[in-house]
């Protein structure tokens, strides 16, 4: 079967198509088999390809396949899904470090991390949301805020973002997010009571009860996937922010928290079918062949994109 390698830690040029024996039914106790159609490129995905992580994966080198999100044809019988049941999901790359993930035709995956699609969902819209949406969903379980909370979600165009925003919605919290230029109008449909462009911590004070002085929880939806109740954006002359792949470190008695998000069928399964009844909006940015991976890393990295850049495979 056709994968795609992390060959090195570098640039996407490290990204290489290469074939690797194709899974066996049974092979693997617990486990059952996915045929591929779909699968999406993640910020993280870019991050452990440069070598930002290669600490925290210990003793996981190169050649690995990278790979979260995923949507496809199940091959083998699952507790309450037949063989060819359309199914969508996402593997704990980083808990399991086994450097076998998404960029692959065939997979192993735990049936309880399964969720089937409904009938009129796209496999590529499908693989867009389940590592963002547990993400959203979990971060927002952290913060436990109570109905007209305020919240300020950071980084609210990213796909993280959109769904933060949406989840704090309907969980009846009054939302300010922060947008990339262009995107306030779209934040607001989603549920944003205030959306303002990055850059304006003036306008951004102005719109939390109590102004400067205020301290609201954050939903941080940046590059390092973490949720984390922080201050408002600092006063001019105050130290910049930490890079976007470290955790910020707590202070003044602020907690800081990443979330690395866990499986849930039962909320993807909840998301999945919102989708499709279109309660809940997800983006697709680009739709590009497995073999275009490297263009698709590049696309990423080049900034600001419109939703999750898929892979067909």
């Amino acid at each position: 079967m056709r994968v795609v390698e992390v060959t090195a830690y570098g640039g996407p040029e490290v990204l290489r198509m290469a074939r690797r024996p194709e899974p066996e039914a049974g092979a693997v106790p617990g486990m059952v088999r996915v045929r591929l159609k779909a699968a999406g490129v993640n910020q993280a995905d870019i991050r452990i390809r440069a070598g930002l992580y290669a600490d925290a994966v210990g003793d996981l080198k190169p050649p690995f396949v990278l790979g979260t999100d995923f949507a496809g044809k199940l091959l083998d019988p699952a507790p309450g899904m037949e063989p060819g049941a359309r199914v969508a999901g996402h593997i704990p790359w980083y808990e399991l470090l086994t450097g076998e993930g998404t960029y692959a035709e065939v997979i192993w995956v735990d049936p309880q991390w399964l969720a089937v699609i409904p009938d009129d969902v796209e496999f590529t819209v499908a693989a867009s949301v389940p590592l963002a949406s547990d993400t959203a969903q979990q971060g927002l379980d952290r913060l436990g805020l109570p109905a007209g909370s305020t919240l300020l979600v950071t980084g609210g165009s990213t796909v993280v973002g959109r769904f933060a925003v949406q989840y704090a919605h309907a969980a009846g919290l009054r939302v300010v997010a922060v947008a990339h230029e262009g995107d306030e109008s779209e934040l607001r449909i989603l549920g944003a009571d205030h959306a303002v462009p990055r850059g304006t911590p003036a306008e951004v004070r102005a719109r939390v009860p109590g102004g400067a002085r205020a301290r609201v929880p954050l939903f941080s939806a940046g590059a390092w996937g973490g949720a984390a109740p922080l201050p408002l954006p600092p006063a001019p002359g105050a130290p910049p922010p930490p890079p976007p792949d470290r955790v910020p470190p707590a202070e003044r008695n602020i907690r800081v928290e990443a979330v690395r998000a866990r499986p849930d069928a039962g909320r993807l399964r909840d998301a999945l079918q919102k989708v499709a009844d279109r309660e809940l909006i997800t983006r697709v940015a680009d739709v590009m062949p497995l073999e275009a991976v490297a263009e698709a890393h590049r696309r990423a990295e080049a900034g600001h994109r419109p939703g999750r850049i898929v892979l067909l495979i």
